[in-house]
């Protein structure tokens, strides 16, 4: 099998890492984050590089890529630590409206393509953990249309969307089907805040809101969205976890003990391969979860859940290692090393934790060793 990438890909690489280091500094992250988190404007430059098109079809004005261009893309705003909801907004989104009929993806994909609007999934809901058909919030029919009632939490720069994409029970039996709405933001009260890796998140309040239904069984797009989501994260964690170690390694190339840089000392050394060795093997597992986007719905959800197991054990032992690597100075404000242990943190709970997932390949496994064959 041949994992290199194409001349575009790596143009594509290229483009974004430039971005970064010319125009996302940590500085301005660091105030972004000091600030509250906004970072709508961030998202417009995102855009104007073509960024937010990515995974819309062509005829939608976007550029019609695949999961290997998102993830290339994905690492490298793992590795600036770009605190915007681009694999919520051009990546989930867009794979979610390509299920919907011309008339929804023709009012949405153009817009989140050149992106004059930043649309989001918004379906955790309270004591619900990470199942996506555990759905408490009702779907009802009006003369006009439809309307919902409900909570969502921890949508990503919620209170920064112009719409939200919500999945709702199409009756109060809790077998009813999962249908998929879009709410505009200003239908329903939203509440902002920051989150601990200097993003930001909202609660929703829908109480009789209007929506616009978008799919009537939405269950399989939705595994199929989460997915890519997934997939987005492990790309991301990568990219994190390769600049966290090469700021780790540097400062042990200046931090200095008994009259030597501590990056002599052997039993550090051996640390770092330790965290090395990690890095890579959640590097091949990224290329597998994004590989296996386009693969049967059984296969799919196995192999994306056996990736984010991994990436979730390599990026709590690669973040913990590189912060007792740095010591004290790890874990201020003020040390980039902290941020990125942060937002590794976030991702490790995002699209369900390494529990949650080892449990989803526990169920999933139907192969035999032969024993008892």
């Amino acid at each position: 099998m041949d994992f290199e990438f194409t001349d575009d890909q790596n143009a594509l690489r290229d483009a974004v890492r430039r971005w970064v280091e010319k125009d996302f500094s940590f500085a301005r992250r660091h105030a972004l984050a000091k600030a509250g988190g906004a970072t709508r404007a961030v998202y417009a430059e995102l855009a104007e590089l073509g960024l937010t098109g990515l995974a819309v079809p062509t005829h939608h004005g976007g550029l019609g890529l695949g999961a290997v261009d998102a993830m290339v893309v994905m690492e490298e705003l793992g590795r600036g630590l770009v605190n915007a909801p681009y694999a919520a907004g051009a990546l989930v989104a867009p794979a979610l409206l390509a299920q919907a009929d011309a008339a929804v993806q023709s009012a949405w994909l153009p817009r989140i393509a050149d992106g004059s609007a930043v649309v989001v999934l918004a379906q955790q809901e309270r004591g619900k953990r990470y199942r996506l058909d555990a759905v408490s919030t009702l779907a009802s029919q009006t003369a006009g249309g439809w309307s919902l009632t409900g909570h969502k939490s921890l949508v990503p720069a919620g209170d920064e969307a112009d719409a939200f994409l919500v999945p709702a029970r199409l009756g109060p039996d809790a077998a009813a089907p999962l249908g998929l709405f879009v709410v505009e933001r200003g239908r329903c009260p939203v509440r902002g805040y920051p989150t601990q890796d200097g993003a930001r998140a909202a609660d929703i309040t829908l109480a009789a809101t209007p929506a616009l239904l978008v799919l009537a069984d939405a269950a399989a797009a939705l595994e199929a969205a989460s997915d890519v989501g997934i997939a987005a994260v492990c790309a991301e964690g990568v990219g994190l976890m390769d600049q966290l170690l090469a700021i780790t390694v540097e400062y042990m190339n200046t931090r200095k003990q008994f009259g030597v840089a501590i990056a002599s000392f052997q039993a550090l050394r051996h640390r770092v391969a330790d965290a090395k060795m990690q890095l890579e093997l959640a590097r091949s597992m990224s290329y597998y979860a994004s590989l296996k986007l386009e693969a049967p719905a059984p296969q799919r959800r196995r192999a994306l859940s056996q990736a984010k197991v991994q990436l979730g054990h390599s990026m709590r032992f690669v973040g913990q290692q590189c912060i007792q690597l740095h010591g004290g100075i790890g874990v201020t404000d003020e040390a980039s090393a902290s941020h990125y242990f942060k937002r590794l943190t976030m991702l490790e709970l995002a699209w369900g934790d390494t529990l949650h997932h080892l449990g989803e390949v526990s169920e999933r496994m139907q192969d035999s060793a032969g024993v008892f064959t």
